[in-house]
């Protein structure tokens, strides 16, 4: 049996508890309020802010989780990392979770660094960042938080006279601490669909049907599966997600030479130090030894001298 730490506790968050409990696995379901819907069906809960990091370290203290399972935006997501160099296994990895949590993240490595095809987009920290961004677009636009859900705080700009609100509506819809907008071009689409991924370690990379999705009014509405797409469209999907899936693999490797290297040194290291504790228990133990034998010389002369005078 697994001791599983859910962070979020949501519906969807439900679902995972009943699945895992009849796994025979061990939840403890994390929330910002009480009576979260997972909370009703898990083993233990706990209340808490998780975008407080010293209250989440202090949570994993506790519990000692085998697992770490993030549910929702709102977390420290920073934490993992050092929650998974302790040997905490973190859903599907520290680094993963980070990337998508944050679409800025998200974005710039699939545009920057996988040259993978994106919408043109820019970053707003204040109103005047977006209305610039908004010049260099054009109209109409997408505005949206870097972190949300469901897709809260998202507009669909057509006209300049409209950035003032969607500024607004969009830090209103923002998760978490994090108060910046992306902004990007709308692209007329025919479906919009999510391809679940699953990567394994000997194998390739597998595929579940798409999931198709419905927005109306910037306002997410319904999914379905499977979504009927075009082939071809399909495979290009799963190509792109091939790209993300070996990158994943070599950052992968990547840390986990780094790990072993930083194992290696504190073995060095912690060899060092017990044969120097050796070596001064030695050296203790030695004076011990030689400060015993004069005592009791000087003991026994004592005690000669003494039964000669009587």
């Amino acid at each position: 049996m697994k001791k599983i730490l859910l962070l979020g506790s949501g519906e969807l968050g439900k679902e995972f508890v009943i699945s895992a409990q009849r796994k025979g696995q061990h939840v403890i379901a994390c929330d910002s309020y009480a009576g979260a819907p997972a909370m009703q069906v898990a083993d233990e809960f706990e209340v808490f802010d998780m975008l407080d990091g010293e209250a989440l370290e202090r949570v994993v203290e506790k519990h000692h989780p085998d697992i770490i399972v993030p549910e929702i935006e709102a977390i420290r997501t920073e934490r993992l990392y050092d929650f998974e160099k302790e040997g905490i296994q973190v859903v599907p990895s520290a680094r993963a979770v980070n990337f998508t949590m944050n679409r800025k993240a998200i974005r710039d490595l699939a545009a920057k660094e996988l040259g993978l095809k994106t919408a043109n987009y820019f970053y707003a920290k204040t109103l005047d960042e977006l209305k610039e961004a908004a010049a260099k677009i054009g109209f109409p636009c997408v505005v949206k938080p870097l972190m949300s859900s469901s897709g809260k705080g998202q507009s669909l700009v057509k006209s300049a006279d409209e950035l003032e609100h969607a500024w607004e509506y969009g830090c209103s819809g923002s998760r978490g601490d994090i108060r910046e907008l992306i902004i990007e071009e709308f692209i007329k689409f025919d479906s919009e669909i999510t391809l679940l991924t699953v990567t394994q370690k000997n194998g390739p990379t597998l595929f579940c049907p798409p999931i198709g999705h419905v927005q109306k009014g910037g306002d997410y509405r319904e999914s379905f599966q499977p979504a009927h797409i075009d082939p071809a469209h399909l495979k290009e999907a799963e190509e792109m997600a091939e790209k993300t899936a070996a990158f994943d693999r070599e950052l992968d490797s990547e840390t986990e030479a780094k790990l072993q290297k930083i194992r290696a040194e504190m073995e060095v290291e912690m060899d060092s130090k017990l044969s120097k504790q050796k070596s001064d228990a030695k050296k203790v133990l030695a004076w011990m030894e030689k400060n015993y034998e004069n005592h009791h010389t000087e003991y026994v002369i004592q005690l000669f001298q003494s039964m000669i005078k009587e």
